[in-house]
């Protein structure tokens, strides 16, 4: 048991360490242009919407472009109604690293990870930005094939195997997982990668692996929150409206997730691509279902924390 658990954690770690190294690379070019895109390209609803999407499948992660879009806001360099388009965009963006891992390529891991690691030693930046992203890649390859081996391990620890149980039965025990997972590691990406190995290993339903991606898609809004701490008021209405915009979402999608999970089966036999798509979608339809309301979103929010 406390072998598994090492193990596990060894893997989450190697999983979260690569999807840093991944986002340090495709950020090098873009780190100092980010917030002038957000700034620029931001000042309708629909445009904040692609930018938001460009900027999160940039930097992998809608916690990153979502404490950028804080950070303006506190500043006044863009209007609180105009952060939310962001918001919706990032959702969308940032499931791009599910859709690469939901594609078995641990063969190639090993040579990824060798040509990565060389490209680091590169004293020109295009080559080390391209290093980090094939090192990360790789890392996270090699963590998810770690997940797999460990799941059934994990599951004679009768905890867990009553948790298994539990989730098949109760979907809402998934989302309350996926959120507490999400909020410890600060990764969505993470925690559905992870319910994609159980997947893989048929130890985890589909309907209760979407429950806790969409868990995950609401733990992930406390690093927004934790960035609003002290800064102005439309600033805390940002990080606000991401926690609202994804509890209404997952509200929303919980009635029909039997449905869903039906409709996400026929569009492959595979467990891990049918937990990305499931994540493309929800994020797809759920950004496009508030896009057109996103002002009196701004106005209702304001109304309510005020």
């Amino acid at each position: 048991m406390n072998e598994s658990v090492t193990f596990f954690t060894i893997y989450l770690a190697l999983f979260l360490f690569g999807m840093i190294v991944m986002r340090h690379g495709l950020m090098l070019g873009f780190q100092k242009k980010l917030p002038a895109i957000l700034h620029r390209f931001a000042d309708k609803p629909w445009k904040g919407l692609l930018t938001g999407i460009l900027a999160a499948t940039i930097t992998q992660s809608s916690s990153a472009v979502m404490v950028i879009t804080v950070g303006l806001v506190a500043v006044r360099a863009i209007p609180f109604h105009y952060s939310i388009g962001i918001m919706l965009g990032a959702n969308i963006g940032t499931v791009a690293t599910l859709e690469i891992l939901a594609y078995d390529l641990s063969s190639i891991s090993v040579p990824l990870l060798l040509t990565g690691s060389l490209f680091l030693f590169s004293k020109s930046e295009k080559f080390f930005s391209i290093g980090c992203v094939l090192f990360g890649i790789a890392m996270m390859f090699i963590s998810m094939h770690g997940f797999e081996t460990l799941a059934y391990p994990l599951t004679s620890i009768p905890a867990i195997h009553y948790w298994f149980l539990e989730t098949s039965q109760r979907v809402q025990l998934g989302v309350v997982t996926g959120l507490l997972m999400s909020s410890i590691v600060q990764s969505s990406s993470a925690v559905t990668a992870i319910a994609m190995s159980f997947m893989n290993e048929q130890l985890l339903e589909l309907p209760s692996a979407v429950a806790i991606m969409l868990g995950a898609n609401i733990g992930t809004c406390i690093t927004a929150w934790f960035a609003s701490l002290g800064a102005s008021k439309e600033a805390k209405l940002t990080a606000y409206a991401h926690i609202w915009v994804n509890i209404i979402g997952v509200i929303l999608c919980l009635p029909f997730l039997e449905s869903f999970s039906t409709f996400i089966s026929l569009l492959s036999l595979s467990p891990e691509r049918q937990l990305a798509h499931a994540a493309f979608l929800f994020n797809v339809v759920s950004s496009l279902l508030f896009l057109p309301f996103s002002e009196q979103i701004a106005r209702l929010l304001k109304w309510v924390h005020k």
